[in-house]
């Protein structure tokens, strides 16, 4: 078994996580095929939106802390393979941003640590209300700097570093209200509301979706000005393709657009 399946469907692909017994931790295997999936699904202009969900109790646990303490064996104690394991996965919490799909979370049970980094890094997140969020490295000693990267760009810095420093988990309407999750809902609803949300996205113009996403990440890293005006170039852009212009041909006589 893959250890992390893709299943396509109805324009949405759904990644699910199988390492259960471990958490679905992010081990060196994780991270390759977390790598693997991103670099097909980057050329696959067939899938309009992405899901990732985690089997068994929990969606993620973060690092393999076992796999990460074995790495302590070599001559300089680690140093170098603990740089080349953040690096891949830093490599692979960009390149889901970078996705020209939206990529949907699907959260139960805990995300923790570099799982609660998934979480934010992912462009949309539902979550049962039972769900536990929190970076709890520093519990253990281990500052949670890269989780924090993503973190701080998904919420509030006050209270990402009140979870960075405290180590305490936090509820899943918590993690809604502060921004972390768009939704928690009950277990038994996980997956339509996933799905319905998927579905909504899909449905939208593919184009303008993709040059949408690309364009939020973009802005949000300059200057308003940059900001207003790359997005005007964009924006442009957008307009200037004929199926927008058909989506706007049908809104004015009151019909549904034909984007076939």
């Amino acid at each position: 078994m893959a250890l992390l399946e893709r299943r396509d469907q109805g324009g949405i692909a759904h990644l699910t996580m199988t390492a259960p017994e471990r958490l679905n931790a992010l081990s060196d295997d994780m991270l390759e095929a977390f790598q693997d999936q991103i670099d097909s699904l980057a050329l696959d202009h067939e899938p309009r939106v992405v899901i990732l969900s985690g089997a068994g109790k929990a969606f993620c646990a973060g690092h393999d802390l076992k796999e990460m303490q074995a790495k302590r064996q070599s001559a300089d104690g680690g140093a170098a393979a603990f740089r080349d394991l953040f690096n891949r996965c830093a490599k692979v919490m960009m390149g889901l941003q970078s996705l020209p799909q939206p990529v949907i979370a699907q959260v139960h049970g805990i995300a923790t640590a570099a799982g609660c980094q998934l979480v934010a890094t992912c462009d949309l997140a539902v979550a049962t209300n039972d769900t536990r969020f929190g970076v709890n490295g520093v519990n253990i000693g281990l500052f949670c700097s890269t989780p924090m990267v993503a973190l701080t760009r998904a919420i509030g810095r006050k209270k990402a570093f009140e979870m960075l420093t405290t180590g305490q988990f936090i509820s899943a309407d918590e993690a809604c209200r502060i921004g972390l999750i768009n939704h928690s809902v009950s277990a038994e609803d996980l997956e339509a509301t996933t799905k319905d949300l998927a579905e909504t996205l899909a449905a939208k113009l593919t184009s303008a979706l993709r040059i949408g996403k690309r364009t939020f990440y973009d802005q949000a890293q300059m200057t308003v000005e940059k900001a207003y005006d790359h997005a005007a170039q964009v924006m442009t852009k957008n307009m200037l393709d004929a199926r927008t212009e058909e989506g706007i041909t049908a809104f004015l006589e009151k019909r549904p657009p034909d984007w076939a």
